[in-house]
């Protein structure tokens, strides 16, 4: 490869995914802040703030294991070149411009995932990919929002009887503490997994185009890079899916959003060390409707639930669509 011929088009194409990363930002910081605000804990504009701060801080907490997933788990690694990145980017950037628009909760990871599939196989065939990474990633779709959904029920029944003999102001007081603090594990857990997504894609990039010394790694400036990225488009905000996360699917008290974002946190962090890039929106959605369901049934909007339902069910394979679409009007030029 002549490098003086490839470092601008790469310099454009590690441009074009931290505007993915601030995308999945401006997207996904409804799933960070939704029940500080819809519980008036925070103002939006402070709540963006605490919401950015804990995504650039999964920088001291979390692990890069995501990120190697994602370089190498999930498309074959020698099939990369930048006209595959190029798709798999504008794919997901697609769907999610498509969904924020709507203020439909989905998610930028699968959509991200979805693109790399989708450019990878449209380039080297359905063998270009990697089993292992792609299969873990698929049953976390079903079970992240699942868990979310009874560690949230769980942690609504354990805390409802720890609390039995406050009264309801000294119960909402603590509450109030601890649905700050758990909002801040999730803003951290959202930043560690979701970011990196995008710092996996840019090192397979310098990896596959000779622009890497030594075996696969995350550089340091791509960390910080993407962290800086998540955290600006988070301060960016996303108002109508904040909307719909934190009003739409049920009503959310200072104990409820506790609850629901503790659950979220937890399973967000569990997939971090695991290596499986989790989507955050499944997550932080399933554990909303557990606060629900965990009051009763009727207590759901369902079917609002059933429309971001659907929103998961088809977005890995309509951002693999127009992944594969972008990579094929790449070999017009």
């Amino acid at each position: 490869m002549d490098h003086s011929l490839a470092f601008p088009l790469l310099i454009g194409l590690v441009a074009l995914a931290l505007a993915f990363d601030f995308l999945n930002g401006l997207h996904d910081a409804a799933n960070a802040i939704a029940t500080v605000v819809a519980t008036r804990l925070l103002s939006p504009v402070l709540a963006v703030l605490f919401a950015a701060a804990g995504n650039f801080a999964a920088y001291w907490f979390v692990g890069l294991h995501v990120a190697e997933t994602v370089g190498k788990g999930i498309i074959n690694v020698d099939a990369v070149t930048p006209a595959v990145v190029f798709g798999a980017l504008v794919g997901a950037m697609f769907w999610n411009v498509v969904t924020w628009i709507k203020g439909i909760p989905s998610s930028s990871s699968h959509a991200l995932i979805g693109g790399l599939i989708g450019a990878g196989i449209a380039a080297a065939g359905p063998g270009v990919v990697e089993s292992s990474g792609t299969i873990k990633t698929l049953i976390a779709i079903v079970a992240s929002p699942i868990l979310g959904f009874i560690i949230a029920m769980a942690l609504m029944l354990l805390t409802a009887w720890m609390f039995k003999g406050f009264t309801p102001r000294g119960a909402n007081s603590v509450f109030k503490v601890l649905h700050l603090f758990s909002s801040a594990a999730y803003s951290i857990s959202h930043g560690g997994n979701d970011a990196q997504k995008t710092m996996g894609v840019i090192a397979v990039l310098l990896y596959s185009t000779d622009h890497m010394q030594g075996a696969f790694h995350v550089p340091e400036w791509v960390v910080i890079s993407c962290y800086c990225a998540i955290s600006l488009g988070t301060l960016s905000g996303g108002w109508k899916i904040i909307k719909t996360m934190g009003s739409k699917l049920t009503k959310l008290n200072h104990h409820s959003g506790f609850c629901a974002s503790s659950a979220g946190a937890i399973v967000v962090f569990g997939a971090s060390a695991m290596g499986i890039p989790v989507s955050t929106t499944h997550a932080i959605t399933g554990s909303v409707v557990g606060t629900g369901a965990a009051r009763r049934a009727s207590a759901v909007r369902w079917s609002v639930a059933s429309r971001v339902i659907v929103a998961w069910v088809v977005t890995i394979p309509a951002s693999a669509v127009v992944g594969a679409l972008f990579f094929e009007i790449t070999r017009l030029f």
